[in-house]
């Protein structure tokens, strides 16, 4: 019995610790992040705006959350945030395809084609970042997703020696979004660690110069 005793406190403790640790990790990736959300007004001459990805419907229509990206990149690339956009998300089947419909949805509005680069590859937020550091070379860029999601994008940034700073889509609760806080406390926390071990992403690739013609990144016909 007394072994049963020391056994359940020890795994209390444990317990114990690891949501401590779980809270303050995901405190210090918002403390040190929240200072570089800013407003568009605040930010000029950024080599790019990085738009990342989110959930496309079966048919192929935007969800509202990465319409309301998309917009926000509008807007800060017709208030010359940036000369360039990169689209970045998860085209990894033939089946789902989130960077052409972003890129299609971005000239629908008027965006030249040769201004938009596609990164196919953009798995994950931490993939996300650091291809647009090793493939498109980005020192100084914009991070346009929601509120929530930039404290981490931008922790991933600043630890991989990028300018980054965030600009957030529409600040408005979206379906779900309490779950999804839920999940982005604990990607916060997985994001940390990554980042002190700082694996490579799922694919890299050959330098794409952020100063040509993002039609390069165009698929192949």
């Amino acid at each position: 019995m007394k072994i049963l005793k020391t056994t359940i406190i020890v795994l209390i403790i444990i317990i114990a610790v690891l949501i401590i640790a779980t809270i303050s990790i995901n405190q210090y990736v918002k403390n040190t992040t929240k200072s570089y959300i800013v407003l568009p007004e605040d930010l000029k001459e950024m080599e790019a705006i990085l738009i990342l990805g989110c959930r496309v419907m079966p048919n192929g229509e935007l969800s509202y959350m990465l319409k309301d990206r998309l917009d926000k990149g509008i807007e800060l690339y017709e208030n010359n945030v940036a000369p360039k956009i990169i689209v970045s998300g998860d085209h990894g089947r033939n089946d789902y395809d989130e960077v052409n419909a972003m890129k299609n949805y971005l000239i629908d509005k008027g965006i030249p084609s040769e201004d938009i680069f596609m990164d196919h590859a953009g798995f994950s937020t931490y993939d996300s970042v650091y291809r647009a550091k090793e493939i498109f070379s980005l020192s100084k860029m914009v991070i346009v997703t929601q509120k929530y999601h930039l404290y981490r994008a931008l922790y991933i940034a600043k630890n991989f020696k990028i300018e980054a700073y965030g600009v957030s889509a529409e600040d408005i609760k979206y379906y779900g979004q309490f779950s999804r806080e839920v999940r982005e406390v604990v990607a916060r926390n997985k994001e940390f660690i990554k980042c002190i071990i700082k694996p490579k992403p799922k694919y890299l690739g050959e330098k794409i110069s952020i100063n040509g013609d993002g039609n390069i990144t165009n698929d192949e016909n």
